[in-house]
């Protein structure tokens, strides 16, 4: 029986949705917000939020740490010197799920998982294009 146990699968095997986890942490971390699916964002807010946590320590073994979770030094980088100096004095909360819609293609509701300390360097829901943009 599965009683208590929080997993989300995301119908994909274990080493495919460790990859698209990490990914979508990394591009969060690189542009600051970016817009996905609700299930993958609430799956991903863990690992983001528990990786800005340890970086918060901001010595030697967390940076390992966190680049054995987060293999890319460049972005790990980044997370040591830009992001975790604005998020220091905060306890939790890290990152935002805003609601942004739903997709076209197959109705999956679409969010804005944002870093919570940037807002003016994230830009929100680009403008609509008018059907009419010719005439």
């Amino acid at each position: 029986m599965r009683h208590k146990v929080k997993r989300i699968k995301l119908s994909r095997h274990l080493d495919h949705k460790r990859a698209l986890l990490r990914n979508l942490v990394a591009a969060l971390f690189t542009h600051k917000a970016i817009v996905t699916t609700e299930a993958k964002a609430r799956a991903a807010r863990s690992l983001a939020e528990r990786l800005i946590h340890i970086a918060k320590r901001g010595d030697l073994a967390a940076r390992r740490e966190v680049l054995a979770r987060l293999p890319q030094p460049d972005i790990v980088r980044h997370l040591f010197d830009v992001i975790v100096p604005k998020v220091r004095e905060r306890e939790g909360g890290y990152t935002q799920i805003l609601h942004y819609g739903i997709r076209k293609s197959d109705g999956a509701r679409l969010v804005l998982w944002k870093l919570t300390d940037f807002e003016k360097e994230v830009t929100t829901k680009p403008e609509e294009k008018s059907a009419k943009q010719g005439a």
